[in-house]
């Protein structure tokens, strides 16, 4: 089958410059931000990496089933939202949750088993790749379906307002997702009703197979703001501090009772979508200039030249993460598989199973 090439490597190199001109900012971070938490930024950004890289080779040995989406060169954009939240904040999610549920604070042992469909996984093996969760941890949940995370982010931050509570709710989206319907009815609800729910746009540039900005007119989502009279701000999505500082600011806002905010997080997704994708829509070449931005490289260069660490300390923190992956696959290809007596629990109410047992339908 002949190869489909939706953008030359001319048009990649316009596109790169333009973003350097026009999106990338220098690594800085605040200054009230502590020189412990730019390490332990980095060390959840090796983490992420090293995770979803073991995801893909552990896909292609068949020990996780399924589709997987890695969160590969989006790891900023996690990392720095969530460096912004308390522990009481929310997050929703998309198909790329890995990335999502470790800047949240997950246990990446029960994300591994929850991908293997162990018992010992955040959702005891029902839930996998595309729909893991960890609801103790504030992540409400990832999902397979294009913007269906919108309506649910929405309705959490309704009842944290509802109840009174100072929870603030981050909705992870991609730009495909913004031209669902249900991304404009959510923000308009939110945006009506002054809820405390921030849009996190990730922008990688391609709705799968598709370039966005042959998708849609406008090439900054963050303008669609305007519509809803809400603010709206695009960052570089490869430098976690640009991240940090507008969901900071957006944060602010939530708890005073001020409404949402869109924030695109503007990068490129220089591997494949999913971990089978053979990017035939695409020349693998012209991936190759956009991983000199790569957001853990920067990250780690950034931390040695102007953070003050050593590079054996930033060697050290890279490779303690990589080896707590590795502990994490031996926990979950050790983990017990799910009893047949689980099967049912958490799809139907107990009330229902009972139910079931009286007719003689379930022994």
């Amino acid at each position: 089958m002949k190869k489909t090439t939706l953008v030359t490597m001319e048009e990649t190199l316009i596109d790169i410059q333009e973003f350097k001109q026009n999106t990338m900012t220098p690594l800085k971070a605040p200054e009230d931000f502590p020189i412990e938490q730019q390490l332990e930024m980095y060390r959840k950004m090796a983490l992420i990496r090293e995770f979803d890289t073991a995801v893909k080779e552990l896909w292609m040995q068949n020990y996780i089933y399924g589709l997987a989406h890695s969160y590969v060169c989006a790891e900023a954009i996690g990392v720095g939202t969530c460096a912004a939240l308390e522990p009481e904040d929310f997050i929703t999610s998309t198909h790329r949750g890995h990335g999502h549920t470790i800047a949240k604070g997950g246990d990446i042992k029960k994300m591994m088993a929850e991908l293997m469909g162990k018992e010992e996984g955040y959702c005891h093996g029902k839930g996998g790749s595309m729909h893991i969760a960890a609801v103790d941890e504030g992540m409400l949940g990832a999902t397979g379906i294009v913007g269906s995370g919108m309506p649910i982010a929405v309705g959490a931050a309704l009842s944290s307002k509802v109840l009174g509570k100072d929870s603030v709710v981050v909705c992870f989206h991609g730009d495909g997702g913004t031209n669902q319907g249900v991304w404009h009815e959510s923000i308009n609800m939110a945006a009506a009703w002054d809820l405390p729910v921030i849009f996190l746009c990730e922008n990688n540039q391609w709705a799968i197979s598709f370039p966005y900005k042959k998708a849609t007119k406008n090439p900054h989502i963050s303008d669609r703001a305007i519509g809803y009279g809400i603010p709206g701000k695009t960052v570089d999505g490869f430098n976690p501090f640009a991240v940090y500082i507008a969901v900071r600011e957006a944060v602010e806002r939530a708890r005073k009772g001020e409404g949402p905010t869109l924030i695109e997080a503007k990068y490129y997704r220089y591997i494949g979508h999913f971990v089978a994708d053979d990017e035939r829509y695409r020349d693998v070449k012209t991936n190759e200039p956009w991983k000199e931005l790569d957001p853990v490289v920067r990250m780690a260069a950034y931390l040695e030249q102007d953070g003050g660490f050593s590079k054996e300390q930033v060697h050290e923190t890279y490779e303690s993460a990589r080896q707590e992956v590795l502990d994490a696959i031996e926990f979950a290809k050790n983990a017990p598989e799910p009893s047949a007596e689980t099967l049912f629990d958490g799809l139907h109410s107990p009330g229902f199973m009972e139910y079931l047992k009286s007719k003689g339908e379930l022994a």
